[in-house]
């Protein structure tokens, strides 16, 4: 088992609870919650849920070629979200570790 190639793509395309905390004011947010959890705890951002994303994504193709955090509750949707975006063509999409989540427990 090659464990370089498998810790590779986790840090290049996740950001932690904490450092999305210290920068999130600079942030291009992803929200890919529901409306109804984004009604429970909204950070702003662009706001399309998970199973709009790819018919959506006009909304926020301008964002192909900067940094942008996508997240969800857990973390792992934002995860798949990444994966395909990343296949897509967008560079700097990166997924918030643990989701909401893990920064809630901050």
């Amino acid at each position: 088992m090659n464990h370089f190639t498998l810790n590779t793509p986790k840090k290049m395309n996740s950001i932690s609870a904490e450092e999305f905390k210290e920068r999130l004011s600079s942030l291009n947010i992803l929200d890919i919650r529901t409306p109804d959890e984004i009604e429970e705890f909204d950070l702003g951002g662009i706001h399309i849920p998970f199973e709009s994303l790819f018919e959506r994504m006009e909304a926020y193709e301008t964002l192909k070629n900067q940094e942008v955090i996508v997240i969800c509750y857990t973390g792992l949707q934002s995860k798949i979200a990444v994966t395909i975006l990343s296949k897509k063509g967008f560079v700097g999409v990166k997924n918030l570790e643990g989701g909401i989540e893990a920064f809630l427990s901050l």
